[in-house]
């Protein structure tokens, strides 16, 4: 974890000049949200702006998922938005400060379709996205902004690996795709930059999608895991039993 701080760090600082200060937590664990916003207000004063991206999610049959694998990705992902939402929402109305939530959803979610084989994150992220426009009404009368964006395919480290079971796979995704390509990170942290800005002052309760048409060519993103044939399920939860 520790390299990973640092590497966050580094790259806020090359990239906007500012300083970042990582904190690990457990975002399932109301205390711990709350001992961090402490820290957060404690380093760099108030704090305005919330970004939901913690998530936990893997391919699996649903047929073979346990009660505790379940509970895991709906913990992190719906409850974890809901306690730091709370957390500092709590604080904002307090103070009479207005404030900016932005929730990380997915395609499935904001196409109210949901998708076969991440069935823990579908029902993780439908709830997620129902606190954004629930609240983004309840708390507009204290001048505090809820929006979301909804990823299609962005690759990154650790993730990418558990949703893509392979090469070919991969490249499968990639042909489907309407731009023959995946999406860039700075593509998504521009967007994420300008709906928490001032000039998104009147932007509240949308859920922005962002994926290259992806999700208008067929909703559910990992329905095509259909194609994937028993012995390729057997060896990743074989491999997934192991760790």
């Amino acid at each position: 974890m520790a390299g990973g701080k640092i590497r966050c760090e580094k790259h806020a600082k090359r990239s906007t000049g500012r300083a970042a200060r990582p904190h690990t937590r457990d975002v399932r664990d109301y205390q711990a949200v709350e001992a961090a916003a402490a820290k957060a207000e404690e380093q760099f004063g108030e704090i305005n702006t919330l970004v939901n991206n913690a998530a936990g999610n893997f391919m699996a049959r649903t047929e073979k998922l346990t009660p505790n694998a379940f509970n895991a990705v709906v913990g992190i992902v719906l409850n974890g938005s809901f306690h730091c939402t709370q957390v500092f929402g709590k604080r904002w109305i307090a103070r009479k400060l207005g404030g900016n939530v932005l929730n990380i959803v997915t395609t499935y979610a904001a196409a109210n379709c949901g998708s076969g084989f991440v069935v823990p994150s579908a029902c993780a992220k439908a709830g997620v996205l129902a606190m954004t426009t629930s609240l983004a009404v309840e708390w507009a009368r204290y001048h505090i902004r809820l929006n979301a964006i909804a990823p299609g395919p962005f690759p990154t480290e650790g993730a990418w690996s558990r949703l893509m079971p392979s090469k070919q796979f991969e490249e499968h995704a990639r042909d489907k795709h309407p731009m023959k390509r995946f999406g860039k990170h700075e593509e998504l942290a521009n967007l994420a930059a300008f709906l928490i800005s001032d000039m998104a002052e009147y932007i509240n309760g949308e859920c922005v999608v962002i994926d290259g048409a992806q999700w208008l060519r067929g909703a559910g993103e990992f329905n095509d895991l259909l194609l994937l044939p028993e012995a390729t399920w057997e060896q990743m939860e074989t491999s997934r039993a192991k760790k």
